[in-house]
């Protein structure tokens, strides 16, 4: 497995009991902590980890409003003194939920959570979504089978993405970079942080600022590529 991780907890002493437990897992990589959540949403952003242990009761911003705000959806471990938060924890998809003080089995299991799904993510990204393909979503009461041909953009929303097909934008729980890794390469291309697009749906090319460019889609919807996505779409593209 092999996953980097993130600490967030409002508690040092919290954070060091917990690296000192982790290190009983060598296949988790502790790339960073803080006790502070406005720094660990920089840092997170910055590292992107795979795997965030997180508190909810901390001051300023709590851990679900923490999530709320990073570009990427990781995977979440709550670990926390309060059970009161739990059926809120599994409707953000947290893998885990942890009472405080933390037992070294229920550690492992909820460790044991993250390679299954680790596994099973792999065997799903070897299968790439043709354009010939459907994908399901289900958003509140509205279900939908979108052909993928149909997707002409994909925009990260916090935990899940926006589907924009014909005059619809139903959300699905998944990130960005899942959604990426899934899709053909040659049709939808990663703009920049918040947006993957399909070529095939691009009405207009401009030249941007810093030799950036700015692509406006058929519905009329500007977005500008990233420096480095720019250098890789002229190379795409040959603009």
């Amino acid at each position: 497995m092999n996953k980097k991780c993130y600490l967030v907890d409002d508690e040092i002493l919290a954070i060091r009991e917990l690296e000192t437990m982790l290190k009983a897992f060598p296949e988790l990589e502790i790339i960073g902590s803080s006790d502070r959540a406005t720094k660990a949403v920089e840092q997170i952003n910055s590292l992107k980890p795979e795997l965030i242990f997180l508190d909810i009761n901390m001051p300023g911003m709590n851990g679900f409003e923490l999530l709320e705000k990073l570009d990427e959806a990781p995977d979440v471990i709550f670990v926390t003194a309060y059970d009161e938060y739990a059926i809120q924890a599994f409707e953000v998809n947290a893998l885990d939920y942890i009472l405080k003080p933390v037992n070294p089995e229920r550690l492992k299991d909820a460790i044991n959570k993250v390679q299954k799904k680790t596994i099973k993510e792999k065997s799903l990204e070897s299968e790439k979504l043709g354009l010939d393909k459907k994908i399901f979503i289900k958003d509140g009461e509205k279900c939908y089978f979108v052909p993928v041909k149909d997707i002409f953009l994909i925009e990260s929303e916090g935990n899940y993405v926006r589907v924009f097909f014909d005059n619809k934008k139903p959300l699905l729980h998944k990130s960005l970079t899942y959604m990426e890794s899934r899709l053909a390469e040659e049709v939808f291309f990663r703009a920049n942080r918040q947006y993957i697009l399909n070529l095939n749906f691009i009405k207009n090319i401009e030249p941007y600022f810093n030799s950036t460019l700015l692509i406006e889609m058929q519905n009329g919807q500007k977005i500008d590529l990233s420096q480095r996505q720019s250098v890789k779409f002229r190379e795409i593209t040959g603009v």
